[in-house]
């Protein structure tokens, strides 16, 4: 039996794991947590509408369901010739080694001042920390916002940021605390969000203006301190809490590999997430080096369809069939951006460029798909296409 090693338990990683177990391959899931992290559901953990643990999805019970044996550690070193990775000081290879543990932040001069969503789990806790701290005193800044990576646009990652907005300004009026606080949304680019399309930045702009929630961009971010931020013009933003999410960058595990790499980092791979030059090295989700048109993002839904691509080619190639299976018809931007009270479904590829508005009954469609999530990882619900 070949066998498989996929180095990460993200969104990536465990569909690759699921889905090259279920094509007949020994499949070892390396990840340096016992748990999967549902991103897209964090976002309610700060204002208290979901807890740290209904967010965690168990990787040794999927591992167990699912027949594939799960790891706990970090990687530490990969050989990517060998197709090996040392995992607390020991070395596993296997025929196929699927490179899936995403990458690192950027951190700009005083990032330490503020605080985080969407990279250690950990963080989340600690902002909901602060938030409850700052509520707390009655009255307060808050400043939100995220950043680019000028080497790999694709690197950027806002939707959460704008999420969390909304939803501290929802609890901010639930508890009868909004006029007593300042929110303002901050990012370099002169059109936050413009991934999405110009109708999602319109709509996004417009209930800010309806919020009263204060929009800062256009400004490069040259760095942060414990009152605010610090713009390249000279001047700041002050706050009493800042929440930043930096870009995203290449993983240092993945820059010293030897592995071919973007200027940000990012492994290069072909339509089909193989590495060129390394036969039966792969690399998918977050790890990989996106190609495609400007507005490309890296996406959870998109990482679960690049594992799936890497599956049907790691089966075509054991099959000695041709690797025909490619990443790029999967390419687009699908999010339901949750608003606190509602949500908006956004949709662009190159076909469509679409916002639809979910008034009340987006914000429970979105807290139903992390059920449907895990269900279907667990393998207690089949997966519907798409989604």
């Amino acid at each position: 039996m070949k066998r498989a090693l996929v180095l990460g338990g993200g969104f990536a990683g465990l569909e690759a794991s699921i889905q090259l177990a279920g094509r007949g391959l020994d499949v070892t899931l390396v990840s340096d947590r016992p748990y999967l992290f549902v991103y897209p559901t964090s976002i309610w953990i700060p204002t208290g509408e979901a807890t740290f643990e209904a967010t965690c999805l168990d990787l040794a019970e999927v591992a167990r369901r699912r027949g594939f044996a799960f790891r706990q550690g970090a990687v530490e070193a990969i050989e990517p010739a060998a197709r090996r990775a040392r995992v607390g000081g020991e070395w596993l290879d296997a025929d196929h080694l699927v490179i899936a543990f995403g990458g690192a932040r950027l951190r700009p001069p005083g990032v330490e001042h503020t605080q985080t969503i969407g990279g250690d789990p950990a963080a989340t806790t600690r902002f909901q920390a602060a938030l409850d701290a700052l509520l707390a005193r009655g009255a307060g800044r808050i400043a939100m916002g995220f950043g680019g990576n000028p080497s790999d646009g694709s690197a950027v990652r806002g939707g959460p940021v704008f999420e969390m907005m909304f939803n501290v300004d929802t609890l901010l009026r639930r508890r009868g605390l909004r006029e007593k606080f300042t929110l303002t949304f901050f990012a370099p680019m002169p059109s936050p969000g413009e991934r999405m399309g110009k109708k999602a930045v319109a709509a996004t702009v417009a209930m800010f203006g309806r919020l009263g929630i204060e929009l800062r961009a256009g400004k490069k971010i040259t760095g942060f301190d414990a009152g605010g931020v610090r713009f390249e013009d000279g001047g700041r933003l002050d706050a009493d809490l800042t929440l930043f999410l930096p870009a995203g960058d290449g993983h240092p595990v993945v820059k010293g590999s030897g592995l071919p790499v973007n200027a940000a980092g990012f492994v290069t791979v072909d339509p089909g997430c193989a590495v060129p030059g390394f036969p039966g090295v792969w690399a998918i989700g977050d790890a990989a080096a996106l190609e495609g048109p400007a507005w490309r993002a890296k996406q959870g839904h998109l990482a679960e369809a690049m594992a799936r691509v890497a599956a049907e080619n790691v089966a075509a190639v054991e099959a000695g069939r041709p690797a025909t299976a490619s990443y790029l018809e999967h390419l687009s931007i699908l999010c339901v951006m949750d608003t606190g009270t509602g949500a908006a479904f956004v949709q662009r590829d190159d076909r469509h460029e679409r916002l639809i508005p979910l008034p009340v009954v987006g914000h429970w469609m979105k807290k139903g798909w992390g059920s449907y999530f895990k269900g279907t990882k667990l393998g207690r619900l089949p997966r519907l296409p798409g989604l």
